[in-house]
């Protein structure tokens, strides 16, 4: 999961080096939080009009995390 949100995230900005995504320990309920680090000038690429890429890319993880058997949530830093 990692490494599907780091090639996404390092298609759509300017600057791929700047761009890590970490991984928190599994709260209570279940739920692994997923961040995504970008240079502070992509963050409107990462965001989208209206929060639209942000949508998408966390849909996508959703849907990849039913596969692993596992519960996500993606936030962009």
């Amino acid at each position: 999961m990692q490494e599907l949100l780091t090639i996404i995230a390092k298609g759509l900005v300017d600057a791929p080096d700047a761009v890590s995504v970490t991984k928190d320990e599994p709260n209570e309920d279940g739920v692994t939080v997923y961040h995504i680090h970008v240079a502070e000038d992509d963050m409107g690429r990462i965001i989208g009009k209206q929060g639209k890429i942000a949508k998408a890319i966390r849909t996508i993880a959703r849907s990849a995390s039913i596969r692993m058997e596992e519960k996500v949530m993606v936030e962009i830093d």
